[in-house]
């Protein structure tokens, strides 16, 4: 089979390997499509070089086809559609409270272990979660980060006819507004970028560019003065931090998406003065795949407008160095097939 390998200083292959069997516990997958995240882009840029092993597979947002099913595994046919929740949390220890998505020696597959971006693909049968069989794969391949928006949208609270604002509007941000929108929130998106505002606008959505108008002044006016009740911080810059607190209104609720590697200044009298709330939110939750998945196959929002484009697994060294060259794209799919 082909699989795809990381080699480090910015370079992939693509090599014939041996089809290995599942492991007791474990189900092969043929994988359909994978998308290019964030993660994947900063491991071909060399930032996770001490943590995943060169030579690495990589790619996690992923779905496929089950082909054949180790021993001990029970629930699963062949010829299932399916998708993968990259979460081992068989490290889970009591102190972790039973948050095992969270837990602290949680390995994430396609970075701690091998991923999805090749033909053929062994995964723990505890991962899977079955999808329906009429379901289009390639917008299945968007369940993984959908999940991410609806953990994301689901722990801020968020109500019907409450102003939300999403600080970015890449392809997490623009999730988390289709699926804050389909939870009857109004919705504005701040963003920069002018194609990524028009695909926005295209979409439906209320935009503001705050490289040229004032967002404070903008959310204050389209809330009659009540500001936003809901801020997700997408970006994951200082100047979306910065302003967070500015557009939050009172007992507003600031849901912090963005991975932070380094510590920023945060204006800490705004959370006393109007009591506001600050989230953390990592990965998601079975629950949080299982909506993702339902939203998918009811296919009534417009996933595909976020899939950019969709290119060959033997092709993946382009399109890692496109996505550098035009970094305002949505979502690139692997064809692993190909």
């Amino acid at each position: 089979m082909r699989a795809s390998f990381y080699q480090g200083n910015h370079q992939f292959s693509i090599e014939e390997t041996e089809v290995s069997s599942p492991g007791h516990g474990e189900v092969q997958i043929e994988v359909a499509y994978c998308g290019v995240c964030g993660t994947d882009v900063h491991i071909f840029h060399g930032m996770m070089d001490q943590r995943v092993s060169i030579p690495a597979t990589i790619g996690h947002e992923m779905s496929g086809t089950i082909v054949q099913i180790g021993a001990g595994v029970e629930g699963f046919q062949v010829g299932e559609k399916v998708v993968v929740r990259p979460l081992d949390d068989r490290g889970e220890q009591p102190s972790d409270k039973g948050f095992s998505h969270i837990c602290k020696d949680l390995k994430f597959i396609g970075i701690d272990s091998p991923g999805a971006m090749q033909q053929r693909w062994n995964v723990p049968a505890f991962t899977l979660h079955t999808i329906p069989p009429e379901t289009d794969l390639k917008l299945a391949a968007l369940v993984e980060p959908l999940a991410v928006a609806c953990h994301d949208v689901r722990l801020s609270e968020l109500m019907p006819d409450e102003l939300a604002v999403v600080l970015g509007g890449g392809p997490i941000g623009m999730l988390v507004a289709l699926v804050a929108r389909q939870r009857g929130a109004q919705v504005v998106i701040s963003e920069v970028n002018p194609k990524r505002i028009l695909l926005a606008q295209e979409l439906g959505f209320d935009t503001v560019n705050p490289a040229e108008e004032d967002l404070v002044e903008a959310i204050n006016i389209r809330s009659q003065g009540r500001l936003a009740d809901v801020v997700f911080e997408v970006a994951g810059v200082q100047a979306t931090v910065d302003v967070m607190t500015d557009i939050a209104g009172i007992r507003g609720r600031i849901v912090m998406v963005a991975i932070h590697g380094q510590p920023k200044a945060v204006n800490l009298f705004q959370f006393f003065w109007k009591e506001l709330k600050l989230i953390g939110a990592r990965v998601y939750e079975r629950e949080d795949y299982e909506s993702a998945i339902q939203l998918i196959s009811q296919n009534t929002l417009p996933f595909d407008a976020l899939i950019t484009r969709v290119r060959p697994l033997t092709e993946i060294q382009e399109v890692f160095e496109e996505i550098d060259q035009q970094p305002d794209g949505m979502k690139v799919l692997l064809d692993c097939q190909q």
